[in-house]
């Protein structure tokens, strides 16, 4: 019964985050943009992953979680330390997705505090230039309580609730599009492309490892390659998240 009762606390934190933002903004970028973002840090992203962006010359976001950084699951192998510091050597931008991994509305606000300062320490330990500027909710859960600490830490937070964001946003609930090939095809992507022409708006695609045969969770290379043709062929900047946030703010 605890169980239960714990999950409909979760669940309802969730769609309090989702509806009721701590303060809207305008986004006020002169052009569409787009965002790729990869969380967990599993190997094929750092190496496929980026490689592909790079290709592209672009670069992405990857969300990590300090503490499990190296920790192979059973979905994929994990990147290293020197794979963290390859990235952001490389021009990738390194986010926060707390360091136990855990969702944000199973820990009182102490306890998230200390886990993004654990996260925090772990990239000051690697490197002290890592600047540390957006965060994701782990397992895309939101947390309406916790809102107000995230925004005092980090300038954007992004979920996994599909959206495009224009307009007046909540950058403590940003949403975004999943680039995992068991959810979205190449139609699917070019109509989210169309979305933010359409709007002005910032497209975010999130995935988590890039391989032939991805997880549940990941994507093909031949659907990131399509995604990143899309926005050129479109002339749609894709920057990292702390580039995106910028642009809009400007």
């Amino acid at each position: 019964m605890h169980a239960l009762w714990s999950e409909a606390v979760v669940k309802v934190s969730h769609r309090l985050a989702m509806h009721l933002p701590v303060g809207r903004v305008r986004l006020r970028n002169a052009t569409p943009m787009v965002s790729f973002t990869f969380d967990d840090l599993p190997k094929s992203a750092v190496t496929s992953g980026a490689d592909l962006l790079e290709a592209h010359g672009a670069r992405g976001t990857f969300y990590v979680s300090g503490g499990l950084v190296g920790i192979d699951t059973a979905n994929w192998r994990s990147g290293d330390d020197d794979d963290v510091l390859s990235l952001h050597r490389r021009g990738h931008e390194i986010g926060c997705h707390t360091f136990s991994h855990r969702r944000t509305s199973d820990l009182d606000v102490n306890s998230l505090a200390g886990d993004i300062a654990c996260n925090r320490s772990y990239f000051d330990l690697l490197d002290p230039s890592i600047q540390i500027e957006s965060f994701a909710y782990p397992f895309g859960y939101g947390s309406f309580a916790h809102k107000y600490l995230l925004k005092s830490r980090f300038a954007t937070c992004r979920s996994i609730v599909e959206g495009v964001n224009s307009g007046n946003v909540d950058l403590q609930f940003l949403r975004a599009m999943p680039l995992i090939d068991r959810q979205m095809d190449r139609d699917a992507i070019e109509r989210a492309f169309d979305e933010a022409q359409i709007h002005n708006g910032w497209l975010i695609f999130y995935s988590h490892d890039v391989a032939r045969q991805p997880s549940l969770y990941g994507c093909s290379p031949e659907l990131l390659n399509h995604a990143l043709e899309t926005a050129a062929k479109r002339n749609i900047p894709a920057l990292t998240m702390a580039e995106a946030f910028r642009c809009a703010s400007a």
